[in-house]
């Protein structure tokens, strides 16, 4: 075990989020005779949602991001990390300029997101007193490799952020042991809808509501999840008459069970990175219908295969009644993730990456 390749992961929080998930799942998956993995998460151990095993664990105790700079450089400097990979914007642009202190290290940066659509749909929940997206840019071309999850992601970094072909790498997101496909499509007696992600603008909440406020049969929806737009997204639903129709789970555990329950997983983002939720309940095999949006859905559904993808409200509803009729096959759904996005795949992909870095 000696002589391992020390890599640190660094996060904002252990709280729900699709990225906080995804790269404690890498870190704690990485194969233990090659890697020595340290987890540094930079928010408060008491509000974390996931549990840690198998790798060393350090919370920084600190409330966001921009206070954290110097506990993270003493912690890099007394570590000595060989690699040290972190993710989502704000974070990955604090680890660029560290990236100035530690020459022997080599830095990783994982996008979630298609940054320019995401700017334009989503306002900043904090001003600065300077250009985030001028640092970012100017940053990012600190780090070594710019890791992003989908096509579309790596075409927006190299062209609006001018960051440099030879240091972009594409790695889709994992499916994880805990998305199995279940074993025929449920019988329910009215639709099952589902949406699993943040109550925020850009997931696109108000469009879906939207729509179903126009669909004629009979459903039940479930919302799983939390956000500071929850007041703004029920709101809508009560005026659009739907708030018997809606089962609201603000946090849950058992994402893969509401997931097989449902008949339809639905989507409304304007913009994704790698939807994971998306992709999961593909994984378990129940069909999804997803809007047009840039991020990796246009590479997880395969029409009529997993499900379909809509061009606006009017295409949505045709599709939604279309989806609802048919009989659907779980393992043929399943299969059509599973073979591109197993943990096997994407384990080796990161475990090839790092490898890479250190030769």
């Amino acid at each position: 075990m000696e002589n391992r390749i020390k890599v640190t992961f660094v996060i904002p929080s252990l709280r729900p989020g699709g990225a906080e998930r995804v790269m404690s799942y890498i870190a704690q998956n990485l194969n233990k005779h090659l890697f020595e993995v340290t987890l540094l998460v930079i928010g408060y151990s008491k509000k974390a949602s996931y549990d840690i095993t198998g790798i060393n664990l350090v919370f920084l105790n600190k409330p966001r991001v921009l206070v954290a700079f110097w506990p993270i450089f003493k912690h890099l400097y007394k570590s000595k990390p060989d690699i040290v990979i972190s993710a989502i914007t704000h974070v990955n642009t604090l680890m660029g300029i560290q990236s100035l202190w530690f020459k022997k290290t080599k830095f990783v940066g994982r996008e979630v997101n298609v940054l320019s659509v995401l700017n334009n749909v989503q306002a900043a929940s904090r001003k600065y007193p300077f250009s985030i997206s001028g640092l970012t840019e100017r940053s990012y071309k600190l780090l070594d490799i710019i890791l992003c999850q989908s096509q579309d992601m790596a075409t927006d970094m190299i062209h609006n952020f001018n960051a440099p072909k030879d240091k972009i790498r594409i790695i889709n997101n994992p499916i994880s042991d805990l998305f199995k496909p279940k074993e025929k499509q449920v019988d329910n007696k009215i639709s099952k809808f589902i949406t699993v992600g943040s109550l925020v603008t850009r997931k696109g909440h108000d469009r879906l509501l939207n729509a179903l406020s126009k669909f004629e049969g009979p459903f039940e929806y479930y919302i799983i999840g939390d956000g500071d737009k929850s007041g703004e997204i029920f709101g809508l639903a009560e005026v659009l008459s739907l708030t018997n129709k809606i089962i609201h789970i603000p946090f849950t555990k058992d994402v893969s069970k509401y997931l097989k329950e449902s008949d339809v997983f639905l989507q409304g983002s304007y913009v994704e990175g790698f939807p994971n939720a998306l992709l999961e309940s593909c994984a378990v095999g129940t069909p999804v219908l997803a809007f047009d949006a840039l991020g990796g859905i246009n590479e997880i559904v395969e029409e009529g295969i997993n499900g379909f993808v809509a061009k606006d409200e009017s295409d949505f509803l045709l599709k939604l009644d279309l989806i609802t009729k048919r009989t659907w096959d779980p393992k043929e759904v399943s299969d059509s993730v599973i073979k591109k996005y197993n943990k096997e795949k994407i384990l080796k992909d990161y475990e090839n990456l790092f490898l890479e870095l250190t030769k």
